[in-house]
């Protein structure tokens, strides 16, 4: 959030022992620190809504009116048994042995119970609760007495119909935590506006801050659109100052050389490029051709032919005497790039000179590949994160690309810009996982970005089918599906979610080689194999040596063998719904028709069973990207485990909340070009104040 909302330290404003626990247990130092703590959800007086999205032994709150009340005094242990309307369901509470409970919670009142949800043929009932009455006495028992600790519970409480829940620990109740916020609110000045004034169509920061932890009658909807735009207006404004510094950088520029390298390559592909290759191609030209360092993203649907076009934007910068640096996440791709980038460049008749660089090379090789790369004999360079180390000097850096560059973050990428401090090298980023729009200008808001959506020409649709463990038959024509693939010359992959135990490769690999395939050659690949086992593996499947590959997901990014045309993923429950994506793209990259076979352990109406079940559905890569952030939530994409009670991102839903995203990015973008000056200060000190989370946002 932009700005410091209440510098205090919380055990100025706090009772000494609250102040401790929300410390200790929480991570809160100072009122701000517990201001930006927001509710999860509210109880609406009347609105009911309690038991929505709760399961048995859940600890629930409900607010409603009791219409029923009942006592047995002569029972062995005297009960007493109130009914409670909520707005939409009734729920029933049970007190034992409480002549206190007997006596105040009868017919009429408006009460609020807090306990353990159980059921009893079917209806909803609650075992001896804690409770409060809010009809003006605010008497209370058990853990809402801790509201006590922070005033009168009648002035806490006072005139709210809507009551905050909150993020809570087993040491620390939502209770504790409601009643520190109304101390905090009680001797909070107005908070001014970060950045002058308020925005156009949004209360204001103090109000929202307010409302969001107190609602007025109308409900916390105006508090919370407010401080989404706040979240979403803090990263804006870091992406817009990088954007606008970005601009001011002078490079070299890399403009198109008639005749020279590039042109050679483009007459001499034995293909045409798709239209949308042609113009992704002319943004990056453009780019190169300018005296500012590019800073793209390509984004591409698995097989769209990313590696072409970034092999022809690197001899745009050969033909102008640069260097090229292509990073890539593993060895087993950075030997599959080098190897598919100097096929290429010989069927062309080009004298490119391709040099990999990897951490496992032996000391002899790695020092020949040095010498050529600081020598500047070496065109393209092609490596692991070993690239980025100090030894590795570029005669001079013109262009960098990162493959996959969800793999990498932001220090990466600047440690490989520093290989060119004079000239800032041209930055080109390619990933295959398509990336929704809201996550693109929040994410990437610093980059351009470039989309390849068609497949070129002769490539066909992967089928994909689901394979449940749970349908025998399905998963034994699965396996004979496999045969006849072989049989046919053609090759499979069979990956496994772990390399030992059951369902591992090693296990996988032996079984079927004794069983299902022990006609055929079985190969095995993951990433606890030396490098030149891998290397001399992926050789021998690409050479057609081996029918079946049982793998890792070593093989998800880039691996590109055209004759394999069956994939099953086995326990692909334990997949991401991108990395399923990627997975199947391994398949279907020659002209013949290929399919991917998802296998899974998963019961049917399960979320797993659903999420593998729409991956099979669905083949478009961008519409599975939305399926999966709407899956995950943006804690997961942006950190919420990594970032602790400090999280960059709270309130944004990254799904539901692309319109204030968006708005927010317009005004950063007007507000830096307005105060350059005011714009930097605020993102440095945002960056400055969260680096952990702004570190996890890079890498993202």
């Amino acid at each position: 959030m932009l700005g410091n909302v209440d510098t205090r330290p919380l055990n100025l404003v706090v009772p000494l022992k609250q102040a401790r626990a929300l410390h200790r247990h929480l991570g809160m130092e100072t009122c701000g620190d517990l201001l930006r703590h927001y509710p999860r959800k509210y109880l609406h007086y009347g609105s009911g809504g309690a038991l929505e999205g709760t399961s048995e032994g859940d600890t629930i709150s409900v607010i409603g009116d009791i219409v029923s009340a009942r006592s047995n005094p002569k029972a062995a242990k005297p009960m007493h048994i109130i009914t409670v309307f909520d707005g939409t369901a009734t729920i029933e509470a049970t007190f034992f042995g409480s002549r206190y409970a007997a006596g105040v919670l009868t017919e009429g009142r408006r009460v609020m119970l807090t306990g353990k949800l159980g059921y009893y043929r079917g209806a909803p009932q609650l075992k001896h609760p804690d409770f409060v009455l809010l009809d003006g006495s605010a008497e209370a028992t058990g853990a809402l007495r801790q509201l006590a600790h922070f005033g009168k519970i009648d002035d806490i409480l006072a005139g709210r119909e809507w009551l905050p829940m909150y993020p809570a620990t087993s040491k620390v109740s939502t209770w504790t935590i409601m009643g520190a916020v109304h101390a905090v609110l009680s001797t909070l000045p107005r908070i001014e506006e970060p950045l002058g004034a308020t925005p156009i169509g949004f209360c204001s920061l103090d109000l929202a801050i307010r409302g969001v932890h107190a609602p007025p009658p109308e409900g916390p909807g105006r508090a919370l659109a407010r401080l989404k735009y706040e979240e979403a207006s803090g990263v804006a404004l870091v992406m817009a100052v990088r954007r606008a510094e970005q601009a001011q950088r002078v490079t070299t520029a890399l403009p198109h050389v008639r005749g020279g390298d590039m042109d050679t390559l483009l007459n001499r592909l034995p293909y045409t490029l798709t239209d949308g290759q042609s113009l992704v191609l002319g943004e990056i030209s453009a780019d190169l051709s300018r005296p500012r360092p590019m800073s793209r993203l390509l984004q591409g649907e698995v097989g769209s032919g990313k590696t072409i076009v970034s092999l022809v934007a690197m001899l745009q910068a050969i033909d102008n005497g640069a260097q090229c640096a292509l990073l890539a996440p593993t060895e087993v791709l950075v030997a599959q790039h080098a190897r598919s980038l100097q096929e290429t460049t010989m069927r062309a008749g080009l004298p490119t000179r391709i040099v990999a660089l990897t951490g496992s090379m032996s000391a002899g090789r790695r020092q020949e590949a040095l010498l050529s790369i600081v020598s500047g004999e070496a065109d393209i360079v092609v490596g692991t994160h070993a690239l980025l180390q100090e030894a590795v000097e570029f005669f001079r850096l013109g262009l960098v690309i990162v493959d996959e560059q969800h793999r990498f973050g932001v220090e990466q990428r600047d440690a490989l810009r520093a290989k060119s401090p004079d000239a800032p090298p041209h930055m080109l980023v390619m990933t295959a996982t398509p990336i929704p729009r809201t996550m693109a200008i929040t994410v990437f808001g610093d980059l351009e970005i470039s989309t390849l959506k068609e497949l070129p020409g002769g490539r066909k649709p992967i089928q994909s089918s689901l394979v449940p463990e749970f349908k025998p038959r399905w998963v034994a024509r699965a396996w004979e599906k496999i045969r006849e693939e072989a049989a046919a010359g053609r090759q499979a992959y069979i990956v496994c979610p772990r390399i030992d135990g059951p369902g591992g490769v090693t296990e996988t690999a032996e079984a079927l080689a004794d069983t299902e395939f022990e006609d055929l050659s079985v190969g095995v690949l993951h990433g606890r194999l030396p490098a030149e086992e891998k290397d001399a593996v992926m050789a021998d499947f690409s050479a057609g040596g081996i029918d079946v590959l049982v793998s890792t997901t070593v093989i998800e990014v880039g691996v590109d063998v055209p004759n394999a045309t069956v994939m099953m993923v086995r326990e692909s429950e334990h997949f991401g719904v991108s990395q399923l994506h990627q997975l199947r793209g391994r398949v279907g990259r020659g002209g013949n028709a290929s399919l991917c076979l998802f296998h899974t352990r998963a019961e049917p109406g399960t979320p797993a069973f659903e999420r593998v079940s729409q991956v099979a559905a669905t083949s478009d890569g961008f519409e599975l990207a939305e399926l999966d952030l709407k899956a995950r939530q943006e804690g997961d994409i942006l950190g919420a485990a990594q970032s602790g009670n400090r999280r960059t991102l709270r309130l944004i839903n990254l799904v539901a909340d692309y319109d204030i995203v968006r708005r927010a990015y317009d005004d950063a973008e007007e507000f830096v070009a307005r105060f350059p000056a005011q714009a930097a200060d605020a993102a440095r000190e945002l960056v400055t104040t969260v680096p952990e989370e702004w570190e996890y946002l890079d890498k993202t």
